[in-house]
């Protein structure tokens, strides 16, 4: 074998699709990220939701539905029944604050406000303000918990990681599909490892991976809640909860008169 053959095939065997029946390098391959799968939604069940309730925050925990609403003079923290969509106990935030997400963690409740700079800490069962807390942030959009920290939203591609304990700041990202930034990041949920992120007018739903921000795949909801299904103030779809001890994933959206529960592909 000569010696311009045999260096022709080591490099092949290290560039790989390399031919050496050519003086030029193979064109270069396009190694730029692609966008993340878009996936529909299915809807496996569809339950009643309070079509006053401008809902910002959902969470599921032990069979147990909780709901925050918005709107200044119009906020609650309440339990409401799956099955009929009424509220079991509602607490009545003061009306100078603006309810936002929330989330459960074991026996409390954490609730955010919009433009307030902080959160109110009560007790899952009575609903018993215990405690306010800062937010990083100048606005608090989503709330959720991954089991040793929270990760909060607060309407820009920005997720922040808090302190379990403190709920100061440990770390923040930025979340992004492929080379996009994602902006109009809202209500949040944690589902095995991933975030699963409404994204502020849009019906879709983003899972992200909290190491990197990268959006790994979306969910259209885009044919759930058909024209004239609700009243005509129905707004944008907002609300994530899943119940982890039977694998439910339910959402709803601002003043929806329906409540689904969906599966993902």
């Amino acid at each position: 074998m000569s010696p311009r053959i045999a260096a022709c095939l080591a490099a092949a065997a290290v560039l790989g699709g390399w031919s050496c029946g050519s003086d030029s390098a193979a064109p270069a391959k396009d190694t730029a990220p692609k966008p993340a799968p878009v996936l529909a939604a299915v809807e496996i069940a569809a339950f009643p939701h309070d079509p006053a309730a401008f809902t910002q925050g959902l969470a599921f925990w032990e069979g147990r539905l909780f709901e925050s609403t918005g709107q200044y003079g119009a906020s609650t923290l309440r339990e409401v029944s799956l099955e009929t969509g009424e509220p079991v106990r509602v607490h009545a935030v003061p009306p100078r604050f603006f309810a936002e997400g929330m989330t459960v963690v074991v026996d409390r409740i954490y609730q955010l406000t919009w433009q307030s700079g902080q959160g109110f800490i009560y007790d899952r069962d009575t609903f018993s303000q215990e405690a306010v807390f800062a937010l990083p942030s100048a606005e608090g959009w989503g709330l959720t918990h991954d089991g040793t920290r929270f990760i909060l939203s607060d309407g820009t591609s920005t997720l922040f990681f808090l302190d379990a304990e403190t709920l100061q700041e440990t770390g923040r990202i930025t979340v992004h599909d492929a080379e996009t930034r994602i902006d109009g990041l809202n209500e949040l949920e944690f589902i095995n490892g991933e975030v699963y992120a409404n994204v502020w007018r849009t019906r879709r739903i983003a899972r992200i991976d909290p190491r990197t921000g990268l959006v790994t795949g979306w969910l259209d909801l885009s044919a759930f809640l058909a024209p004239g299904t609700c009243e005509e103030n129905v707004d944008v779809l907002n609300g994530i909860a899943y119940d982890g001890q039977a694998g439910r994933l339910f959402v709803t959206g601002k003043y929806w008169c329906r409540l689904y529960e969906i599966q993902v592909p």
